[in-house]
């Protein structure tokens, strides 16, 4: 699968492996573990995609960037740092309907 372009700086995405996408796909939903576990679904903003692959997907042979649109999902959108990582990331309270993703590229860390 080739990359459509570089990832938007600003653009709001959201990690996941091919199989994970795949199981989204045929839920309707993106609603992975974290939502059960901590509440929220992980998301990054584009100039953090490098970074989260790094540390979340080290070790993974291809993780997808699922570009969402951001107004799909800006009510339920909190840009916090849960972690005190010094940076804030975006998290979605609530599942992300597959329709709200506009595009798929490969994330490269």
């Amino acid at each position: 699968m080739g990359m459509p372009g570089p990832l938007e700086p600003d653009g709001l995405y959201h990690l996941a492996t091919p199989d994970a996408w795949d199981a989204s796909r045929a839920a309707g939903e993106i609603a992975p573990p974290s939502l059960v576990d901590e509440g929220f679904v992980h998301c990054s903003w584009g100039r953090q995609v490098a970074g989260t692959v790094a540390k979340h997907f080290a070790g993974a042979a291809d993780v997808l960037a699922l570009r969402l649109d951001v107004a799909r999902v800006a009510d339920d959108l909190i840009e916090e740092d849960s972690y005190g990582s010094g940076q804030a990331f975006p998290h979605v309270y609530r599942p992300i309907p597959t329709d709200a993703v506009t595009a798929v590229a490969v994330a490269k860390p």
